[in-house]
């Protein structure tokens, strides 16, 4: 509909026939073509960097009129990357414990999805400067510092279920003790190299290690309208076009909270490129 919102996620098309497709699962097609730095019809796509873009409808999202823009731009990416997961793996439950590893962009909106579906939250991280954020800002009932062995201790067996959004390789041992009997662990986050995966805390307390792409186009879509019934947004930083450079070298130093997003129609409307 003419003048309606609407936003455009991970992706802009797919092959829309092989078997991931007609399960509304296009996320998983072999074909599908990303929003950005991706080969599609003679072109390649530009993602955040395009003053224009043409999509087939099925990859169109209707954007909620309660949501910000800017700040529910990163929900179509960082938003669905936690929500999927969470939906798939059972992680809905109210007044079950969930662990969030990781405080950045994917976590801080892990927190946030969390507590809309009535979780306990607590966040796990390696800073110590983080808990203030995490517990003030962001909302989390609980903080737990994973370089101190006496509250990872203290800890065990205590979570139902952890959201795994840190970058970086790290063991998988230390968030596994931290489940319950029956507990979920669901790995989102894509460091550079393999994972320690300790096999005898896996087996004796049937727990469950998973991983998760970002959605397909209808449950990105039931997550938009989850985010505006319960006015979840990203944290962000507005910035212009010709500040990239600087975002970029900030991002490099994992200075931000949490997602740069780029104006991009200011940027165009004033000539300020």
């Amino acid at each position: 509909m003419k003048g309606q919102r609407v936003g455009v996620g991970v992706m802009v098309d797919s092959c829309q026939e092989c078997e991931c497709c007609e399960q509304d699962l296009e996320n998983h097609c072999p074909e599908h073509v990303l929003t950005y730095n991706s080969p599609y019809k003679g072109t390649q796509t530009r993602g955040g960097y395009s003053d224009l873009i043409v999509v087939h409808q099925r990859y169109v999202l209707y954007f909620p009129n309660d949501l910000p823009l800017a700040a529910g731009a990163p929900l179509l990416c960082a938003g669905i990357t936690v929500y999927s997961p969470m939906k798939y793996y059972g992680m809905t439950e109210p007044g079950k414990h969930l662990g969030v590893a990781g405080l950045g962009g994917l976590g801080h909106l892990a927190i946030k999805f969390g507590k809309a579906f009535g979780l306990k939250v607590t966040v796990i991280s390696s800073s110590p400067n983080k808990e203030a954020e995490a517990i003030h800002n962001l909302g989390a009932d609980s903080f737990i510092l994973s370089s101190d062995p006496e509250k990872m201790k203290a800890a065990t067996g205590t979570m139902d279920y952890i959201i795994d959004t840190i970058p970086a390789v790290h063991p998988l041992g230390p968030l596994l003790d931290l489940l319950k009997l029956n507990g979920k662990l669901a790995v989102v986050a894509l460091p550079g190299g393999a994972l320690q995966l300790p096999v005898f805390p896996l087996v004796m307390g049937r727990k469950l290690v998973g991983g998760s792409y970002f959605g397909g186009m209808k449950e990105t879509q039931e997550m938009l309208d989850f985010c505006g019934k319960h006015n979840i947004t990203a944290d962000i930083e507005l910035i212009k076009m010709n500040e990239i450079n600087i975002a970029m070298e900030r991002l490099s130093r994992g200075d931000v909270k949490y997602r740069f997003v780029i104006n991009i129609w200011n940027t165009l409307s004033s000539s300020n490129i």
